[in-house]
């Protein structure tokens, strides 16, 4: 078995090896101590590292020592005032009077928590550990651009680095077969007409023949050994070909109300919400696309920066953004060539007759070419028709439609993670 060593050296200078092993020992202190400051972040410093502390009794390595029974015999060096075989009385008060590791004593003493600073990539790793995208689905052979070598039997032409040995080396061993069989005859038949020739009756014998065979046999002799090992023309080379591969191309709708009825706090955690997906699909996936649409009586797809920073209000007209969602995904996106999510952010309110067009969208146009629906409602207080419709939706599509409620800026993260959860196999 073969073991391969990081040691390759970080920013401090110590093996980034311990570094990895020593976040993998203490993950349920980090991770705890993330969860805490995504929760308290801003917008705009999401994406820095965290300094972490962990308790220092957490950090304690166990150790032996001697119990509190037990006889002993041992005089210390240095003792004036006890011999061998005085008995001692045990000292009261159980255990230790001190405070206690972490903790300060009535004289002001005590000890720190260990403290570390994750850097941005370390973060970012415990903030979406555990997470994807759900349905996940291969497509067809839509993008040629994504391809996987595979192997397709041997080639003479290639590079050092792909050369197949065991097949060189058997098309050598058999070129030397071949180019030597015909000499190897041709010797064993000078050696047959020598040893005739030299078994005559000296009379007989015809001197200049005895010398053109030998000649023969030692020219024979020489083509037999210049016969190389191994030819460059025995060389075989392993070829690769581009093979094209399904597509996993995924395009996520990051769907935002943005109507009078969302406070300024209600846009904020919206606005979390979906720095942390952005976040999220940037790291994690390579073919994902996002498609941001804001809306509030009408619709319109903007850019990230617009998306996230733009102050546009106005009414409310969610039916608005599913339409335009619909007519994109018809127009640029095919099912069966995109894994299609969308994820929903608003306060729940909406125009009268309005949410039942939303659900009818929904189930008829919608929910049946869409891999992942999430909708996210901010508002402390009673869910309203646009909940109770979507409901409907969610007992039609309980594995692919989602629907949960925050509250406030501390629920983002765990919800988040609840939406995008890793699913089990299935």
């Amino acid at each position: 078995m073969t073991y391969f060593i990081d040691r390759r050296a970080n920013a401090k200078h110590k093996s980034a090896v311990n570094r990895q092993r020593f976040l993998d020992r203490y993950r349920t202190h980090i991770k705890r101590s993330v969860e805490e400051a995504v929760n308290r972040r801003s917008i705009t410093d999401m994406e820095r590292g965290e300094k972490v502390s962990i308790p220092t009794r957490d950090i304690s390595e166990p150790v032996f020592q001697h119990g509190p029974g037990g006889k002993r015999a041992i005089v210390s060096p240095g003792n004036k005032e006890f011999v061998e075989g005085d008995r001692l009385q045990r000292p009261g008060g159980g255990k230790g009077g001190g405070a206690g590791e972490g903790g300060a004593s009535n004289q002001g003493e005590g000890m720190d928590e260990f403290a570390f600073t994750l850097s941005r990539e370390e973060f970012l790793d415990f903030v979406f550990d555990g997470l994807e995208l759900p349905h996940l689905e291969r497509k067809n052979l839509v993008d040629l651009d994504e391809v996987r070598p595979v192997r397709a039997g041997v080639s003479r032409d290639g590079v050092p680095a792909r050369i197949n040995i065991v097949r060189s080396m058997r098309e050598a061993h058999a070129r030397r077969i071949a180019m030597r069989a015909p000499i190897r005859r041709a010797l064993r038949e000078a050696r047959e007409a020598l040893e005739e020739e030299e078994s005559k009756d000296p009379v007989l014998r015809n001197p200049a023949r005895i010398n053109e065979l030998k000649a023969e046999i030692e020219r024979l002799e020489q083509r037999l050994e210049a016969v190389p090992f191994i030819d460059t023309y025995d060389l075989r080379y392993n070829h690769l070909i581009n093979q094209p591969q399904p597509s996993s191309k995924a395009v996520m709708f990051c769907v935002m109300d943005v109507s009078g009825s969302m406070t300024q706090a209600h846009k904020d955690i919206a606005k979390r919400f979906f720095l942390l997906l952005y976040l999220f699909l940037e790291r994690s996936y390579e073919k994902v696309e996002l498609v941001f649409v804001r809306h509030h009586t009408a619709a319109k797809e903007v850019d990230e920066e617009e998306f996230f920073y733009s102050r546009e209000t106005g009414g409310t007209i969610v039916s608005s953004a599913l339409s335009l969602v619909d007519e994109i995904v018809t127009q640029r996106y095919p099912p069966s060539q995109w894994n299609l999510y969308v994820a929903q952010a608003s306060d729940g309110d909406n125009w009268d007759d309005d949410s039942v067009t939303c659900r009818k969208l929904l189930l008829e146009q919608l929910m049946p070419r869409l891999q992942y629906f999430t909708y996210v409602e901010i508002t402390p207080h009673a869910h309203q028709a646009l909940w109770e419709e979507y409901e409907t939706v969610a007992g039609e599509f309980p594995e692919r439609f989602a629907m949960r409620q925050i509250v406030e800026a501390g629920d983002i993260y765990p919800v988040f993670r609840e939406l995008f959860k890793r699913r089990a196999a299935q």
